[in-house]
């Protein structure tokens, strides 16, 4: 889309001034003559200069609210296409979006290496798929936007031409850099047939463009790496919990092989189960919370086995609907373990509830039991372990209970915001109660309901 040369406001207004006057001039001698015919039709020349006068002074407002809305639109749609990253199908929509958006011939988007995608008449070599050109290399290194002739080749005859050399037969060019954390990761190519073409609107856009993509990216680049620090943080609470409960259901099912063959394969079924689970949902951001509660089950289960049936009764209440609600995985099963580990009675069965409920927009998630439970300050020190920053704190020399809720608490208000935590209330010889709030999660359950029936 070419953009037509401009004629000034001040120059428009001026002409417009002029005319009026030349009409009035004219509509006075006209109605002193009785030249009716003529007087109305100078009338009717004079109404319309007045009228363009009006609309020039109103033109310019509905001009920016049209550019405003047109700039949010550009952003929310390339929004949505880099919520996956810098892959090739998300660029080559990028390119086909921002294309009509400029007076460019051609768009380019490449990551560190490659041409990812290019749309546009100007025909290139350097097509997706090809390694970047000398140029783009050059953008990469230096962080910085340049202007290219002949934007494509090795040699460049021209660095950082000035407007207005032009110069026929080339493709001129401007290439932006895509910076996350100040590092290029990749760049976003304009074509030009003529110098004369990129003038400071182009300039600006083209560094508006970049500076939104770059944007975008260093968002998703955060959320990649909370995710990725969510998993560690899973696998660490998992490689410090499950040594012990792993020696100690093997030699469970051992004893079973030769009293209880038939038992010590059932066993072994929900052990193999258990422990597939655990592997697969350590790899996800977030499973349902049945998934959660069953895989609870089955620790339970193989406890059971080990202590006695009668020494662990688990009861469960669950809200409706919120079984549905996504949830950072081995978030419930830690508090259980924790309350089988340390809670239990060497004599008499160990009551385990687990309930989950809506507070108005919040749902909590309550672990109870009737154990040996502990004093406030012990409560309290737990408490202040699992929310403290990590910073702020030294190293807690407690067990893995205190690891467990550290890292429960985390990982909840990573997911579910300000407002999310876990609340600790126990007493000794009562028992203990462990509740996790997280914030604003029924919203969540409704808002994935809402889409689930349109």
């Amino acid at each position: 889309m070419r953009e037509r040369p401009v004629i000034p406001r001040r120059v428009v207004s001026a002409m417009l001034v002029l005319c009026a006057v030349a009409l009035a001039v004219a509509l006075t001698w006209s109605i002193s003559d009785g030249f009716v015919v003529a007087s109305m039709l100078v009338g009717c020349g004079l109404a319309a200069v007045i009228v363009l006068s009006g609309a020039l002074s109103v033109t310019p407002v509905n001009t920016r609210s049209e550019a405003t809305e047109r700039t949010l639109r550009v952003a929310a749609n390339t929004l949505s296409h880099l919520r996956g990253g810098l892959t090739v199908d998300n660029a080559r929509a990028i390119c086909a979006l921002l294309l009509p958006e400029t007076s460019a011939d051609g768009i380019a988007i490449t990551d560190r290496s490659r041409v990812l995608a290019y749309e546009g008449s100007i025909k290139t070599r350097f097509l997706p798929g090809t390694a970047n050109a000398n140029p783009t290399l050059e953008v990469l290194e230096s962080g910085r936007m340049e202007t290219f002739v002949s934007v494509d080749e090795d040699s460049q005859d021209v660095r950082g031409f000035s407007m207005g050399n032009r110069q026929e037969g080339h493709a001129f060019g401007i290439i932006v850099p895509l910076l996350v954390q100040d590092r290029a990761v990749g760049t976003i190519k304009f074509y030009y047939r003529r110098d004369l073409d990129i003038d400071r609107t182009q300039l600006a856009i083209a560094e508006g463009l970049g500076i939104l993509l770059s944007t975008q990216l260093s968002s998703y680049e955060l959320d990649r790496q909370a995710e990725l620090t969510a998993r560690a943080e899973v696998k660490a609470l998992q490689a410090q919990i499950n040594p012990h409960f792993l020696f100690n259901t093997l030699n469970t099912i051992a004893s079973f092989t030769r009293t209880n063959p038939t038992k010590a394969r059932d066993l072994l079924r929900e052990f193999s189960t258990f422990y597939r689970r655990t592997l697969e949902s350590s790899e996800k951001t977030l499973i349902p919370l049945s998934q959660e509660l069953e895989q609870t089950r089955r620790y339970l289960k193989i406890e059971k086995a080990r202590f006695g049936e009668d020494r662990i009764v688990e009861t469960e209440h669950v809200e409706a609907g919120c079984g549905e609600l996504g949830v950072p995985s081995f978030l419930v099963q830690p508090i259980v373990e924790n309350a089988v580990r340390h809670a239990m009675r060497d004599e008499g069965p160990l009551h385990v509830d687990v309930q989950v409920a809506t507070d108005g927009d919040d749902i909590l998630i309550a672990v109870a039991d009737d154990g040996l439970g502990m004093d406030k300050a012990v409560a309290d020190r737990l408490l202040a372990d699992a929310t403290e920053p990590r910073s702020s704190r030294a190293p807690s020399k407690g067990s893995g209970t205190g690891m467990a809720l550290r890292n429960v608490a985390e990982r909840i208000e990573r997911f579910f915001g300000t407002g999310s935590g876990v609340e600790i209330v126990s007493k000794p010889g009562e028992g203990t109660c462990v509740t996790l709030r997280l914030a604003r999660a029924r919203r969540r359950l409704v808002r994935a309901a809402a889409r689930g029936n349109e």
